[in-house]
């Protein structure tokens, strides 16, 4: 009885003994789940490049729903700065091209899909003997839109005459031109007559620019070139073929030029920038008549 009772012992020390290992083993094998900090919430950047001939403003809009990019129009015409007085934005761009004299828009804009500017209307724009032969192009020149498709917004850059996108809502639309990516299309959009020495933007030399993008995965990029002051002025700003082959650089995968030269002014974070320089190097702030804005839904 004492012999079995010993052995009993014994086999319950070497299965304790082996087992130690195999629980320990066990034990240690179980990884705990780190914490990880959720990804911080998209936002705003803004970006400013020094170039040999231009200083660059850049604001990227991020393709998220808590941001908004609008059009809104002045009766009359206004700077970016009175504008922003108006509205609660965060950022404010000009956008469409517009008649000095009489204050009528010469782009297309719809606002909240009804259309409140169209150029066709613009009695200086129509009965101007030397516009005649462009017009058709005019009227169909480029234009930046946003889209209700479901509950989804959607941005696109496309000529005025296409059609809207299937199944989506015409919400808002400025134009502008011409295009710049994929493609340059200044003779398209009758900017540019090489035939007839026509370039109605001075496309083809430095100056102040405005332009807008739209990245692959759907970011907005609103980019404002000025000229620099210690630059001599007629070398100082961007052309167009150099303002397309930048936004390219910015990941554009679609773009278009905005109304430039005295026009260029950006508003964000509480800050004017103008672009174009007068004869003493100083900014000129001029009115415009129609605006992009970026709005924050919280």
């Amino acid at each position: 009885m004492g012999i079995q009772v010993k052995k009993i012992w014994l086999l319950s020390l070497t299965l304790i003994s082996f087992g130690m290992p195999l629980l320990f083993k066990l034990h240690s094998s179980i990884s705990k789940v780190p914490n990880v900090a959720p990804s911080p919430p998209k936002t705003i950047t803004y970006e400013q490049r020094t170039l040999p001939q231009s200083v660059v403003h850049i604001l990227s809009i991020p393709n998220d729903r808590r941001f908004l990019v609008t059009v809104a129009i002045a009766d009359k015409v206004a700077t970016v700065e009175e504008f922003a007085r108006k509205q609660q934005v965060k950022a404010i761009l000009n956008a469409g091209f517009f008649d000095p004299v009489n204050q009528k828009s010469t782009s297309h804009v719809v606002i909240a899909g009804r259309v409140v500017a169209d150029p066709t209307d613009n009695e200086r724009l129509v009965k101007n003997p030397n516009l005649k032969p462009y017009l058709n192009k005019i009227f169909n020149r480029t234009e930046f839109r946003r889209y209700l498709c479901g509950e989804t917004v959607t941005y696109d850059i496309t000529p005025h005459n296409e059609l809207p996108l299937a199944g989506c809502q015409l919400l808002d639309a400025v134009g502008g031109g011409p295009n710049l990516l994929p493609e340059l299309t200044s003779e398209q959009e009758g900017f540019v007559d090489q035939a007839n020495g026509r370039d109605a933007i001075g496309s083809n030399q430095p100056s102040s620019r405005t332009a807008i993008g739209i990245t692959d995965d759907g970011n907005i990029l609103l980019v404002m070139v000025a000229q620099k002051p210690n630059v001599r002025l007629a070398k100082s700003g961007m052309n167009l073929s150099e303002l397309a082959a930048f936004m390219k650089t910015l990941g554009a995968k679609k773009a278009m030029n905005l109304d430039g030269g005295s026009s260029s002014s950006l508003y964000y974070n509480g800050k004017t920038i103008y672009g174009k320089l007068n004869l003493v190097r100083k900014p000129i702030k001029r009115q415009v008549k129609s605006v992009l804005l970026v709005q924050e839904n919280r």
